[in-house]
């Protein structure tokens, strides 16, 4: 078990596990609310292995997640207003509400985002890397995944990647035993993750993802050799989601009993336990770090809800990265004049007023759709129906005979 750092250190590590905790809490409960919408991912349990990671990258260092990444934003240095806000689809939020739980994403903190794709970050995760490499910075990428995510063809590519370009990242499983319902030993076939990227020259290592100490050490030890010796590396953490995949989850592949043994190994009290026993925090220390996040995702949620609501004239913005000047990224041939697909904005008027009145034709009472075997095809301009076709039809049969 690795020795604890001095006071400051282990409070700070102890407050913002609370905060992270506190607010996955009050996010879910704003789910229940109906106040944050579309997929809702918590990482209850999962403080240590957040933590651990993050206390030990540089602020010129880059983190990118999946899709359970309130924590790792914060942890990152996020401000949790902006998070809870992006949670309720508002302007204020990390993009400005218009990304929701599974896109958190901050540049100005280089977290560069959760995806919603299964694997997804990983190559992304190469490619900063190699802007790195290829800028000649110092810089080190921390990809973090899920057990899930060494199953997919994008983590057998990255890696031979990674190994074959030298590339600075470090990769780390959070391993929670489930990808979504399925148990790892159900869905892969090495269940020792840390093995999976030997073949590819990429070495590995497991560490308790349920104790900061041991995350901060493994953590630390894989940017050294990615920032040092430009050398990546694989880190299992073995951890536990206490709450289901998402908020939908009806969690029926696992047993009460096995939720409740996790529980006993919960990172932050054990943590706090320890702290106290070992005379480097207070009891008051402890209760501080927990009235400060509560005091703090409190203020998150007033904030969100205050956060005006992105305006509707705005829904063509922020859809693409664009350069200037720059290719087109598709050709929007709505009209007679054809415009770059991704200018919404600055559309022709033509094609604007032909999107408008397509608008308003959508906006039509409700009522059965016409029968075009009935009331004719409206492509051809005509409106017969099934009587004259049928009379056609025996007028043509006549003329034969």
């Amino acid at each position: 078990m690795p020795d604890l750092p001095d006071a400051a250190t282990c409070y700070e590590l102890l407050a913002r596990m609370a905060l992270i905790r506190r607010f996955e809490e009050e996010a879910g409960r704003q789910y229940q609310r109906a106040k944050a919408g579309g997929f809702l991912h918590l990482a209850i349990g999962e403080e240590a292995t957040i933590v651990g990671t993050t206390s030990v990258m540089r602020d010129e260092d880059f983190l990118i997640g999946t899709y359970r990444t309130h924590g790792h934003a914060i942890a990152r240095g996020t401000d949790p207003n902006r998070v809870m806000a992006e949670l309720f689809g508002r302007v204020d939020g990390t993009s400005g509400g218009r990304g929701g739980s599974m896109h958190i994403f901050d540049a100005e903190n280089r977290f560069m985002g959760g995806y919603g794709i299964v694997g997804g970050n990983l190559p992304i995760a190469a490619g900063l890397g190699l802007a790195s490499q290829y800028k000649g910075e110092d810089s080190v990428t921390v990809c973090m995944f899920g057990d899930g995510g060494t199953n997919t063809g994008n983590f057998g590519e990255t890696m031979n990647l990674a190994a074959l370009w030298t590339l600075p990242v470090l990769f780390l499983v959070e391993n929670n035993l489930y990808g979504m319902g399925t148990a790892v030993e159900r869905h892969s076939a090495q269940t020792d993750l840390s093995k999976k990227a030997e073949g590819y020259g990429i070495p590995g290592t497991r560490v308790d993802g349920m104790d900061v100490l041991a995350v901060r050490e493994g953590v630390a030890e894989g940017i050294r050799m990615a920032r040092e010796d430009a050398r990546p590396t694989l880190l299992e953490a073995f951890t536990y989601r206490y709450r289901g995949h998402s908020a939908a989850d009806p969690e029926v592949y696992r047993e009460r009993e096995e939720v409740e043994e996790w529980q006993e190994k919960d990172p932050i009290e054990n943590f706090a336990k320890r702290c106290v026993g070992a005379g480097v925090l207070g009891e008051r220390e402890v209760q501080q770090a927990r009235d400060t996040a509560e005091e703090t995702v409190l203020a998150a949620a007033e904030f969100a809800e205050a956060s005006p609501e992105p305006p509707l004239d705005t829904m063509y913005e922020s859809l693409y990265a664009t350069t200037d000047p720059s290719g087109w990224y598709a050709v929007d041939e709505r009209s007679p004049e054809p415009h770059r697909g991704e200018r919404e904005e600055s559309m022709p008027d033509t094609a604007r007023e032909l999107a408008e009145a397509g608008a308003a034709y959508a906006g039509r009472p409700e009522g059965p759709r016409p029968n075009p075997a009935l009331e004719g095809d409206a492509r051809e301009g005509t409106a017969h129906n099934v009587e004259d076709s049928g009379e056609q039809a025996v007028n043509a049969q006549e003329d034969e005979g």
